[in-house]
């Protein structure tokens, strides 16, 4: 792109990439600014199954709709790093399923012979896992293929230097709003998993949770499965715990032994945008805007495209 964009992409994380692919897409010049690029991102380490329950907004429900739709249509034609596989989520407690779940592809309750032993009631059904380090490049290209271009390295101090660049900004700075904004409802909650060479498991288990915490999940990626979770906040390095990692090996192997003495291919830690709601909303600076799209939890895969559909629809009115 030798011309000056008509939006500015602060943050190249899944939020950031998938936006602009959306923005490029409709046939606007696009510019992404990130510090790192993004496959060293923090979306870089996330597992990644399609699951909402991690983010709190009125429109969570039509996002995650929105995205499970579009992983589907990138599964079904060969996307890098999506496909959509059968599983179960289960519970400690007899508990009935979340609603959301129940209006999902092959939904059905698990019999009790299908639990895990010390879980008290389950459910199948079908959902996208992605591979977000292939996944990410793939959006990359789709970016560059539509016109976008990726600048790196250099960290913004504030929104306000973006505006040098272009008069219209989408923030998609994650856990770095709570400075650029600067927002300081935005916390950093740190998440580590464990990548193991898979003994076998060709379908994802989840335990229900519904807040962020050890998170037990198993989320086979062909020949690697990787296995969950932590969530520590406060948090903000990007480091591995080996008493973590020790601690997830043992939460997954006890409920699939198989686990137990798998090699360990590697960890990878990542830090969440935790905010008590996801900001997606316009801000009028008169001669200048902004369209925030940030703080979306543990769920920012899950609702990557509903809520880039929506910066779209707020950008696309203040083009002229």
């Amino acid at each position: 792109m030798t011309s000056r964009p008509q939006v500015l992409v602060v943050g190249a994380g899944v939020s950031g990439l998938t936006t602009a692919v959306r923005l490029a897409e409709s046939g606007l010049r696009v510019r992404v600014r990130a510090e790192v690029e993004p496959g060293r991102s923090s979306s870089a380490a996330a597992g990644a199954i399609w699951d909402p329950v991690y983010a709190d907004h009125p429109c969570v429900g039509r996002w995650a709709a929105r995205s499970y739709t579009v992983f589907d249509e990138l599964s079904r034609s060969g996307f890098p790093g999506v496909r959509v596989i059968e599983g179960v989520e289960a519970c400690r407690e007899p508990i009935r399923s979340p609603a959301w779940t129940e209006t999902l592809p092959g939904y059905r309750d698990c019999r009790p012979e299908e639990l895990p032993a010390g879980f008290a009631s389950g459910w199948r059904y079908t959902a996208p896992i992605i591979d977000m380090p292939p996944y990410l490049a793939g959006l990359q290209d789709r970016l560059v293929t539509a016109g976008g271009e990726l600048i790196l390295g250099e960290r913004l101090r504030s929104l306000g230097d973006a505006f040098a660049e272009a008069g219209l900004v989408v923030n998609c700075s994650g856990v770095g709003a709570r400075e650029l904004v600067p927002d300081p409802e935005v916390q950093p909650i740190r998440g580590q998993l464990v990548a193991v060479r898979n003994p076998g498991l060709g379908e994802f288990f989840a335990e229900y949770t519904e807040e962020l915490g050890e998170m037990t999940y198993l989320l086979p990626q062909g020949d690697v499965l990787l296995l969950g979770g932590s969530a520590e906040k406060g948090a903000a390095e990007f480091r591995a715990d080996a008493r973590i990692t020790e601690a997830i090996v043992g939460r997954c192997a006890a409920i699939f032994p198989a686990v137990r003495g798998a090699e360990i291919l590697g960890e990878r830690t990542g830090i969440r945008p935790w905010r008590p709601t996801v900001r997606v909303e316009h801000e009028d600076l008169g001669d200048r805007h902004i369209v925030h799209n940030y703080g979306h939890g543990g769920a920012g895969v899950s609702v990557s495209w509903g809520c880039a559909d929506d910066v779209v629809a707020a950008v696309t009115p203040l083009i002229n």
